[in-house]
């Protein structure tokens, strides 16, 4: 059976099983299992189970349950209100500032918690009544918080670059600082289109009004807010950086730092614990079963002779390398408006990245292009998981279009970002190879 026909019955029986209603996992799951019997026999599916087990013990996906902790010990600190009103007594006396704040609150979570629900819905609870109440537009309020939340995935520590990392034999290091220094050229864009609209049209975020606006004493004690995340951000970072500690070391670092931290603010209750040991049980649940599935598919899909395929599919793209490279963007692009981003990266890192390493780039700028890619996909209708995340902390009168019509510039500054990207890799090469080489 020739690789063409495999590739349709397999991707058709995933879509098929999709179709039906049948979960990510499972759909994945049940192709590579239905697909290895009938390739090779009942015998070939110990090959199955001795893959799953490589991928469960990879000491790199310790890193996952532990952010995810760390993440949700940090949500129920009240960290998110004592931080959003900070920025607002600093930010809240100029046009748009609200939306500025709310961006670099986004900014700080996303280097606390590595996924992207957790900013968006938390900030969607904070700042958006806040930012309506205050007669910002509803386009603005809704796309500052969507896009900001969807920094989780890019800005370290990111969930998605650790599997990423398993998966394309890239270090999970030198991911983490090219997605710093991608994740502020998003953050500088999406800040400078604030203040410019703002600028132009103040009835999208008009400022404060001078008597809310808090005086100078107010601002330097709401300081304080920050100084326990910062600490926290440098000492997880900063253990993988200057080479003390792994990844997953380093989440160990800011699980327990975020315990003090929810100490610290008088949070730290057993009920506090529960919760998030609860949701890190349910997230890493979610996340290490997709892995196992897409484990399984891709290793049957790779030993088919599924590289050679793509490879000559991508030799067809005009262009030379960097059309192969657009190919690849416009895939993900494509995949991101109905697909997991996990999911994604699991079906497509295995075949794509061996590809880019023949061709001479680097994998490191490649698999940052891939996180941005991925953000943008939170982001893209009609399944991105900010819209949904949106829809269900918006208050009545937002309608899911509203939701749709806000994140469009986000999207475009995103896209903006890959390009600049693309064209400039030491956006997201220079700090990886000055650190860590």
């Amino acid at each position: 059976m020739s690789i063409e026909v495999i590739t349709i019955l397999l991707f058709g029986s995933f879509l098929l099983l999709m179709a039906a209603g049948l979960p990510l996992v499972f759909s994945l799951g049940s192709a590579a299992i239905i697909g290895t019997y009938f390739l090779w026999g009942p015998e070939a599916l110990y090959a199955l189970g001795i893959k799953t087990f490589s991928t469960a013990t990879s000491f790199v996906l310790l890193a996952i349950p532990m952010f995810i902790f760390m993440g949700s010990m940090l949500e129920r600190s009240g960290l998110a209100t004592d931080l959003y009103d900070m920025m607002k007594k600093w930010f809240g006396g100029i046009n748009g500032g609200l939306a500025v704040g709310t961006i670099l609150v986004c900014t700080i979570f996303a280097a606390l918690v590595g996924v992207s629900g957790a900013a968006t819905v938390t900030m969607g609870l904070v700042a958006l009544p806040s930012m309506l109440a205050a007669r910002y537009s509803k386009g603005l309020s809704i796309g500052c918080i969507a896009g900001g939340g969807a920094l989780g995935v890019l800005i370290p520590p990111s969930v998605l670059m650790i599997v990423l990392g398993l998966y394309a034999n890239v270090s999970v290091g030198m991911l983490f600082l090219g997605g710093i220094t991608a994740g502020l050229v998003i953050v500088v864009l999406f800040i400078v289109y604030i203040l410019v609209a703002c600028a132009i049209w103040p009835e999208m975020g008009p400022a404060l009004p001078v008597a809310e606006r808090a005086t100078w004493p107010e601002k330097i004690a709401a300081l304080k807010a920050v100084i326990l995340p910062i600490m926290l951000v440098a000492l997880v970072l900063g253990s993988i950086v200057g080479g003390v500690a792994t990844p997953s070391e380093a989440a160990g670092i800011g699980a327990a730092g975020s315990i003090l931290c929810a100490l610290a603010y008088g949070k730290l209750t057993w009920t506090a614990l529960k919760e998030s040991s609860l949701i890190t049980l349910r997230l890493t649940s979610m996340v290490m079963w997709i892995v196992f599935a897409a484990s399984m598919f891709t290793a049957l899909y790779a030993a088919v002779g599924a590289d050679q395929l793509v490879r000559d599919a991508l030799s067809y793209v005009p262009g030379g390398k960097w059309g192969t490279i657009l190919g690849m963007q416009i895939i993900w692009i494509i995949m991101g408006c109905f697909l997991d981003p996990i999911g994604i990266m699991l079906l497509t890192v295995p075949l794509f990245f061996p590809i880019i390493v023949q061709l001479g780039f680097d994998p490191v700028w490649f698999g940052v292009l891939f996180v941005v890619n991925m953000e943008m996909a939170f982001l893209t209708p009609p399944f991105g998981f900010n819209l949904f995340y949106m829809r269900s902390v918006a208050p009545k009168g937002v309608s899911m279009l509203d939701i749709y019509k806000a994140v469009i510039p986000f999207i475009a500054l995103q896209f903006l970002a890959l390009v600049l990207m693309m064209i400039f890799p030491e956006l997201i090469t220079w700090l990886p190879y000055k650190m860590l080489r």
